[in-house]
C-alpha cells in the first residue's frame, strides 16, 4: 500500500533529482567510454545505476578504477581484450557503492574491540533479548576486566538507555560489585550517558559537592547529592577526560574494523561524525598505508564552549589532513542532547518532568555566530539536533549564515532530527538545508514507547521522524546509522523507512504510516543523495560513464521482494575503485 504515496509526491522527488541533476549532467548510459580494453567487464547484471533517469543496465566495463563503459552484454562483451576479466554476475543486483552519512568509525571500533555491550551482540550470543539486560552487563564487565587484569581503565560502550527505565539512570553500585578496585567507564549505545564505578569517579574527584557542568547532568543518589553512577551529557567528560587516551596503533585497530565491517555492507564512502585531530591522524596514517578503503568526509569536532577562535586550527587541520581519500572539510556541532535523558531541546516542557524543556548546548546567538563563521571559511556544517526546538534554532543559524555571506555550496546538514515541527518542514528546502536521517530508529522500539511518547503530547508524536514530509518538500535527504549506535547494516536502514517496522520482526506494528517512503526515494539517501551531500556526486554515487568504479553485488533484487525482506540482503561482492575490497570475483 506504501506505493500508492509515490503518486502525490512525483513533483517533489522530481524536484530533487532535477536538483542533483543540475549540479552533475552525465553523458546518457549506453555512452561508451575510453576505446582502449578494460580491465574487467561485468555482464548478466541488473545494475540499478541511480543517475538522473534512474536507468538500468546489463553490464558495465571498467579501465583504470573507472567506468568506461554502462550499458548492454553485447556492447561490453564487444569491448573487452584478452587481457580483460569477464564476469557473469548471473543476473544478480548491482548498486553503487553505498554511502553512511553519519558514522563515528574510529571510537565504534575501538569500543568494540574493548568491552562490547552492544544488543546486537547480546542477542548474538543468546539467541534473543535476555530479560534481565543489566546483569548480562554486570557478567560482561566483569569478564572484561578479568580478561585484561593489567588494564588500568575498563572501557565499553553499548548498553541500552531503557534498561534503566525514564533517565537512564544506571547506579555505581552495581558495577562495584563486580570490578571494586579499578575505574569503570562504558558509555550508552547513543553516546550521551556514562555507567561509572565508584573508583572512577572518586579519580575523578565527582562528589556531592561537585556541580552539574553546563549542559551535563551528574545523577544523583535519591534523597541526597551524592552521585548516582550515570552520567549525562558534557557530564561524561568530567571521568572521560581522566582517562588514558588511545595510541595511535589503538585507533587504527578501530578504524580497520570499522572499514572492513562497512565494505562487507558495500559502503564504500562515509561522513564521519565529530573527529578530533587525533582521529583525523588515524585517517591518514591507514590511507597512507593504503588500506581506507572507503572515501572520508571527515567532521571536526567544535567545542561548543569556545566558539569562532577556534577556527583557525580547523583551517589549518583541513589543509593538513585533506587529500587521498581523507577530506576535512566538515564541522560537527551540537546543539543539544537526546529525549531518551530529557536533554533534548524542546519548544514545549516534557510530560510529569518538572518543566524541563532540555538543554541547548549554545544560545542561539552563539550558534549563529559560530555559524556564520564556519559558512564564510568555506566548511560544510553539520549539526546534532534531536528536538523540534534545536532544530527550528539549527534552521535559524543557516538562514542568518545565508544572510550574511550569500547563497554558497557549502550543503549544510541537520542529522538525526526526532522530532520537526510542521511549519519547520518546508525551510529545509528554502535555506538548502540537507535532512540527514537515522531510518532505523522510525520505528516504535522501546526508546520511542517507553522512553520518548509517555513525555511528549500526541499531536507532537505525530512528527518523529518525518521522513517522507521532509522529502515531499523538496529536499535533499540523506541517510547515516550512527554506529554504534545502531547497527551499520545500510540493508536495515532501507527496510525501516519503507516499513516503519522493526526491521527483525515483520509482525511489529507500523509506526507513522505516513511518513514511509519508497524503495527508489531509500536507495537515493544511501548513494547518490550521499554523493551529493559529500561533494562527491561528480565521481560517485552511481553508476555512470566516467565515475569511480565504485559498486556492490546483491544477494537479491530489492525491487523483487517484500519489503519486510530487504533487511535479510547479503552484499557479495564490493568494489572500491575498481579493486575488490570484499567478496571474490572467482565466486561468480
Amino acid at each position: 500500500m506504501y506505493r500508492l504515496k509515490l503518486v502525490p509526491r512525483i513533483a517533489a522527488a522530481l524536484a530533487a533529482v532535477l536538483m542533483l541533476a543540475a549540479c552533475n549532467p552525465q553523458p546518457p548510459v549506453e555512452t561508451p567510454g575510453k576505446v582502449t580494453a578494460p580491465d574487467l567487464v561485468f555482464t548478466d547484471g541488473k545494475i540499478y545505476t541511480m543517475d538522473g533517469a534512474r536507468s538500468w543496465a546489463q553490464a558495465v566495463a571498467i579501465t583504470d578504477g573507472r567506468f568506461s563503459y554502462v550499458g548492454t552484454d553485447d556492447r561490453a562483451k564487444a569491448l573487452a581484450g584478452p587481457d580483460t576479466t569477464v564476469v557473469d554476475l548471473g543476473g544478480r543486483m548491482v548498486l553503487p557503492g553505498l554511502f553512511d552519512d553519519h558514522i563515528h568509525p574510529i571510537s565504534s571500533g575501538m569500543e568494540l574491540l574493548s568491552c562490547d555491550l552492544s544488543l546486537d551482540s547480546i542477542i548474538e550470543e543468546f539467541g534473543k533479548r535476555p530479560d534481565d539486560l543489566v546483569g548480562v552487563y554486570q557478567k560482561r564487565i566483569k569478564h572484561c576486566a578479568d580478561e585484561h587484569p593489567d588494564a588500568a581503565w575498563i572501557t565499553g560502550s553499548g548498553w541500552v538507555m531503557s534498561a534503566f527505565g525514564p533517565g537512564a539512570k544506571a547506579s555505581r553500585k552495581l558495577l562495584d560489585k563486580v570490578v571494586p578496585d579499578r575505574p569503570v567507564y562504558v558509555s550508552s549505545t547513543d553516546g550521551h550517558s556514562a555507567w561509572v564505578n565508584s573508583k572512577a569517579l572518586e579519580i575523578a574527584g565527582v562528589t556531592a559537592d561537585t556541580p552539574d557542568p553546563p549542559a551535563g547532568i551528574i545523577d544523583r543518589e535519591p534523597g541526597s547529592k551524592e552521585p548516582l553512577g550515570s552520567l549525562q551529557e558534557s557530564a561524561m567528560a568530567l571521568v572521560e577526560d581522566k582517562i588514558p587516551p588511545p595510541d595511535l596503533e589503538t585507533r587504527l585497530a578501530g578504524l580497520q574494523y570499522t572499514v572492513d565491517m562497512l565494505n562487507g555492507y558495500g559502503i564504500t564512502s562515509i561522513q564521519a561524525a565529530n573527529e578530533s585531530e587525533p582521529y583525523l591522524e588515524a585517517y591518514r596514517a591507514l590511507d597512507d598505508r593504503g588500506k581506507l578503503t572507503l572515501r572520508v568526509v571527515a567532521a571536526q569536532d567544535w567545542d561548543e564552549n569556545k566558539g569562532p577562535e577556534q577556527l583557525e586550527q580547523f583551517k589549518a587541520d583541513r589543509e593538513k589532513y585533506s587529500g587521498g581519500n581523507l577530506q576535512a572539510t566538515t564541522v560537527k556541532i551540537f546543539a543539544d542532547g537526546v529525549m531518551e535523558n530529557f536533554t533534548a531541546a524542546m519548544l514545549e516542557p516534557y510530560i510529569g518532568q518538572g518543566g524541563t524543556r532540555g538543554t541547548l548546548n549554545m544560545t542561539p546567538e552563539t550558534l549563529k555566530a559560530d555559524v556564520i563563521a564556519l559558512d564564510a571559511a568555506g566548511f560544510q556544517v553539520h549539526i546534532h539536533a534531536i528536538g523540534d526546538r534545536a532544530v527550528r534554532v539549527s534552521l535559524d543559524a543557516f538562514q542568518a549564515a545565508r544572510e550574511a555571506n550569500g547563497v554558497t555550496d557549502n550543503r549544510h546538514h541537520i542529522a538525526h532530527l526526532e522530532v520537526i515541527q510542521p511549519s519547520d518542514i518546508p525551510r529545509f528546502r528554502e535555506l538548502g538545508v540537507s535532512a540527514n536521517f537515522q531510518p532505523l530508529w522510525a520505528y516504535a522500539d522501546e526508546y520511542i514507547t517507553d522512553l520518548t511518547l509517555p513525555f511528549i503530547k500526541p499531536e507532537l508524536a505525530r512528527w518523529i521522524y518525518p521522513i517522507a514530509s521532509v522529502y515531499d518538500s523538496g529536499a535533499v535527504v540523506v541517510q547515516g546509522s550512527d554506529w554504534s549506535v545502531s547497527t551499520a547494516n545500510p540493508f536495515w536502514q532501507i527496510e525501516t523507512a519503507i516499513t516503519r517496522k522493526d526491521a527483525q520482526n515483520a509482525d511489529s506494528t507500523v509506526f507513522i504510516p505516513e511518513e514511509r517512503i519508497t524503495l527508489p526515494e531509500a536507495l537515493a539517501m544511501v548513494t547518490i543523495n550521499g554523493a551529493w551531500i559529500d561533494h562527491r556526486e561528480n565521481d560517485t554515487g552511481s553508476i555512470e560513464t566516467g565515475k569511480l568504479a565504485d559498486l556492490a553485488v546483491l544477494d537479491r533484487n530489492l525491487f523483487e521482494i517484500a519489503p519486510e525482506d530487504i533487511s535479510e540482503t547479503q552484499t557479495l561482492l564490493t568494489l572500491f575503485g575498481g579493486q575488490v575490497v570484499h567478496g571474490s570475483l572467482a565466486a561468480f
